[in-house]
C-alpha cells in the first residue's frame, strides 16, 4: 500500500464531512416536524436548504479532486440521522432532546470544517480552505440561531409533559445531565490515554477533575430532591462513552477526530445545561440554577481549550504522514 499525503488526507477528510452532512440532512428533514413550531422551527427549515446545498458543495469539490463519496460512511451517515430522530421523537421533552443533540450537532460539522480548513491551508489548496471557511460560518450561525431558541425548547417540552410538575420534570433534566456526564468520564479516560497531542491530553485530564466534580454536584441535587441517578442510564451512556474510546483509538488520524468530537460532545453538555438552568428557574430552585451555571463556565472554558489544541493536532495527524514517508 502506498504511503498516504496529504491531499490523500484532505481527500479523506472531505469524504468524511460529506457523510456528516447526508446524516445532518436526515435529521433536517424530519426536525422541523418535532420542534414544537416557532422560530426553532423556522431554524431547522432554513437550515434543511443551507445543507442540501453544502451537501452538494462538498461532492462537487471531490469530483474536483478525481475522487468519490464514501458509500459505506453516507449509509453510516443516514442510519445516524435516523437513530437520533428516533430518539428524539421517543423522549416526552422531544423539542427539548432535539435542540441540545442539534446544538452539539452543529457544533461537531462546525469542528470538522475548522479542522478542514486548517488541513487545506496547509496543503495549500485555497478552493478547499474556501469552502471550510464558508460552510463554518453557516454551521457556526445555525448553532446560535439554536441557543436563541432554548427558552422556546423548554418550553414546547414541558407543554408536551403538562401531566407532570414542575419538579417532575426538573429531576428529569438532572438524571439526564447526570448520565451526560457518566459518558463524559468515559470519554475522557480514554481520550487522556490515546490523544497522541501533549496539549489536548492535558486538557482533557484537567476537565477530568471538573467532570467528577460537576457529578458530585448533580449527586448532591438529585438527593435534594429524594432521587438518584439512573443506574441504566449511567450505564448505558457509560458503555457508550468507552466504546467511543475504541473507536477513536482505531482512526489513522485520532488527535484530529478526538479534537473535533470532544468539542461537540462539551456543547451537548453546555446545551443540556442551558436548557437544566431553565427548567431550574421555572422551579423555583434556586441551588440547581447555582450548579447549572457553574458547570456551565467549566464546559464553555473546556470547549474554548480543545479548540486551542486543532492546530497541533491537524499538525500531528500530517507530521505523520511525512514520517511513514520515510519508512
Amino acid at each position: 500500500m502506498r504511503n498516504r499525503t496529504i491531499e490523500d488526507q484532505l481527500t479523506k477528510y472531505l469524504t468524511d464531512v460529506h457523510s456528516i452532512e447526508v446524516q445532518a440532512l436526515e435529521q433536517m428533514k424530519v426536525a422541523p416536524r418535532l420542534a414544537g413550531g416557532g422560530r426553532l422551527a423556522a431554524a431547522f427549515h432554513g437550515h434543511r436548504d443551507e445543507t442540501r446545498a453544502h451537501e452538494r458543495l462538498v461532492r462537487e469539490e471531490l469530483e474536483r479532486r478525481g475522487a468519490d463519496t464514501s458509500r459505506l460512511k453516507d449509509v453510516a451517515g443516514r442510519v445516524g440521522g435516523w437513530a437520533m430522530v428516533a430518539f428524539a421523537r421517543l423522549n416526552p421533552d422531544t423539542p427539548g432532546k432535539l435542540t441540545v443533540h442539534a446544538f452539539s450537532y452543529e457544533h461537531m460539522e462546525l469542528a470538522a470544517y475548522e479542522l478542514l480548513g486548517r488541513t487545506a491551508q496547509r496543503a495549500h489548496d485555497r478552493p478547499v480552505a474556501a469552502l471550510a471557511k464558508a460552510i463554518g460560518d453557516q454551521e457556526r450561525a445555525m448553532g446560535e440561531r439554536l441557543a436563541d431558541c432554548f427558552d422556546e425548547a423548554v418550553d414546547a417540552s414541558l407543554d408536551r409533559s403538562a401531566g407532570d410538575d414542575i419538579r417532575s420534570a426538573l429531576v428529569s433534566y438532572l438524571t439526564d445531565a447526570r448520565a451526560i456526564e457518566a459518558q463524559a468520564v468515559h470519554l475522557l479516560e480514554s481520550g487522556v490515554r490515546i490523544a497522541g497531542v501533549q496539549a489536548l491530553t492535558d486538557v482533557l485530564r484537567e476537565h477530568l477533575d471538573e467532570t467528577h466534580g460537576h457529578q458530585r454536584l448533580l449527586e448532591d441535587r438529585l438527593r435534594a430532591h429524594d432521587a438518584k441517578p439512573s443506574r441504566f442510564q449511567n450505564t448505558a451512556l457509560g458503555i457508550g462513552g468507552a466504546n467511543l474510546g475504541a473507536f477513536f483509538r482505531a482512526q489513522p488520524d485520532t488527535p484530529v477526530k478526538l479534537a473535533g468530537f470532544a468539542y461537540a460532545f462539551e456543547h451537548l453538555e453546555i446545551a443540556a445545561y442551558e436548557l437544566l438552568r431553565r427548567v431550574a428557574v421555572r422551579a423555583a430552585d434556586d441551588e440547581t440554577v447555582a450548579v447549572a451555571e457553574q458547570i456551565l463556565v467549566d464546559e464553555r472554558r473546556a470547549a474554548q481549550k480543545i479548540v486551542a489544541t486543532w492546530d497541533a493536532a491537524v499538525d500531528t495527524v500530517l507530521g505523520n504522514l511525512v514520517g511513514e514517508g520515510a519508512r
